[in-house]
């Protein structure tokens, strides 16, 4: 990554990372460890859309998801026994939910592109319900 992506990539992670996090930790009822790959979500092409698309992309379907199986004591003992890590990435270009997520051996994955159907929260969110409830 170039100066450029740095500065973008910096200014996320200390203006909205932080609380994007603490929602997430909210939302699933323990602190979850990240793995989050920066410099592979960076298309300079797009840098005018991250600050919008990030959130919509990576985070805000992670917490309405945790929102949705943390919902009881049964999805937050599930959830809390079974989640060990959040990788985020962008590494094989899916813009299609159900091939960007998985969940193995603890980890979730999130491998997506940073920018395709951004506003497709409601669709990254009940896939990964669906993924979640069939593993934990």
């Amino acid at each position: 990554m170039g100066l450029k992506e740095n500065r973008f990539t910096k200014t996320f992670q200390e203006e909205q990372f932080p609380q994007l996090k603490v929602q997430i930790i909210e939302a699933a009822g323990f602190d979850v460890a990240f793995n989050i790959e920066w410099d592979t979500l960076f298309e300079n092409r797009f840098s005018h859309l991250y600050n919008d698309s990030y959130p919509k992309i990576y985070f805000l379907p992670l917490i309405e998801a945790f929102k949705s199986i943390a919902s009881d004591d049964m999805g937050k003992e599930a959830l809390a026994e079974s989640l060990k890590a959040i990788h985020i990435t962008n590494t094989k270009d899916h813009h299609n939910p159900k091939n960007a997520y998985s969940f193995a051996d603890g980890i979730l994955t999130v491998d997506h592109s940073p920018i395709i159907n951004a506003d497709k929260v409601e669709d990254r969110t009940k896939t990964l319900i669906d993924l979640l409830e069939n593993n934990l």
